[in-house]
């Protein structure tokens, strides 16, 4: 029987890179290239996680920070893990809180021992550790888990770049020496900025760590898209082939097209869902922008063939009177129509890779967006 952590090539491009997979989880399977809707706070804002398993999505990742400032991971756990917490039948994973060393702690917060964090509910400052994280990480029983890390800020020099990689290696080690559980797979965290020599050296040293998994993070963080894609590549070139990759906060459809083609496996944004909520809609005709005039009398569906609720019941007519009323139920139509863009987008590119079409869907996606 295979150990949980394997991950099998099921599909190869004959193009490239770009492959299909298999991660075993103690969920089951997760198929890949996949992605990740965001639900920080254990909830996709205004989607409840059975919607999210209706649109054909396997995974959703929640935030460790977040989930152990409120409602704590002991009252999670009590309850018998985040998956029955969110009565979800699919996999979880969890972000370490790194992202929060990013958005909320200034330089002057972060030492050797870990980083000094306001929270965003109470105001209390926590000292976040890469035990403090793993110890909220094995409580809340997310199948796949990440290294505590820093993301480093863009722009910063590469003195700090270095610096910061290198606190993130030994956070690593730490990380991994704090997990306690055997059904949940760990991944290397890679960091370097923009700097080329600075990422290759991290991937080396992260992949020597022997993780099951890897995760490419402080990318899609203001750099310009050109400069993302230099980064994903070098790390790309130096973690094992035979193991997951992960880039962590991207992105588009585009970006999730030309990752894919150059051998990443996960994702992860806020993209879809936040631009629901501001009126940015994905279809395979090219995007929607709903609070536009034009929309005011439209009979026709968002998509003509989608099988959202948004598309199968509701005019875009109507669907922009909710939108400019800001009525709640906007929020929640919208949503649910970018996340069966995301998942149609993620069985394209699974039926693209193994005939080699790759290409040929980067540019239909190019076109439309």
């Amino acid at each position: 029987m295979s150990k949980l952590g394997t991950f099998t090539i099921t599909a190869s491009s004959p193009a490239g890179p770009a492959r299909c997979g298999e991660l075993l989880s103690a969920h089951g399977p997760l198929a890949t290239p996949a992605f990740m809707p965001c639900a920080s706070r254990a909830v996709v804002r205004a989607v409840a996680p059975e919607e999210v398993a209706a649109r054909g999505l396997q995974i959703m990742i929640c935030n460790a920070f977040h989930l152990l400032t409120h409602p704590g991971e002991d009252v999670i756990a009590q309850r018998g893990g985040l998956h029955r917490f969110m009565s979800w039948p699919g996999l979880l994973a969890t972000d370490s809180g790194g992202y929060q060393v990013f958005s909320l702690a200034q330089p002057t917060d972060i030492t050797e021992a870990g980083v000094r964090v306001r929270s965003p509910r109470t105001g209390e400052r926590i000292l976040l550790t890469p035990e403090r994280s793993l110890q909220a990480q094995n409580a809340l029983g997310g199948d796949l888990i990440m290294c505590f890390d820093e993301c480093t800020p863009f722009p910063c020099t590469p003195e700090y770049a270095d610096q910061s990689l290198e606190r993130t290696l030994r956070w690593a080690e730490r990380s991994r020496a704090a997990h306690q559980r055997e059904d949940q797979v760990l991944f290397g965290v890679v960091q370097g900025s923009v700097y080329p020599e600075l990422r290759t050296r991290s991937a080396q040293a992260t992949a020597a760590l022997d993780f099951p998994a890897y995760a490419i993070g402080g990318v899609s963080v203001g750099e310009s898209r050109e400069q993302m894609l230099k980064a994903v590549e070098v790390c790309l070139a130096e973690l094992p082939a035979g193991k997951p990759r992960y880039v962590m906060g991207v992105g588009t459809p585009l970006d999730l097209v030309d990752c894919v083609a150059r051998g990443v496996d996960l994702f992860d944004c806020v993209l879809p869902t936040r631009n629901a909520r501001h009126g940015l809609l994905y279809t395979w005709s090219g995007v929607v922008r709903l609070g536009n005039a034009r929309y005011r009398e439209d009979d026709g569906p968002l998509e003509a063939g989608c099988p959202c609720p948004a598309c199968a019941r509701y005019s875009r007519a109507y669907l922009q009177y909710l939108f400019r009323l800001q009525e709640a139920a906007a929020w929640r139509l919208l949503s649910l129509h970018n996340l069966q863009f995301y998942a149609s987008l993620i069985a394209r590119i699974r039926e693209a890779i193994p005939a080699g079409k790759l290409g040929e869907l980067r540019a239909q996606v190019a076109e439309i967006l």
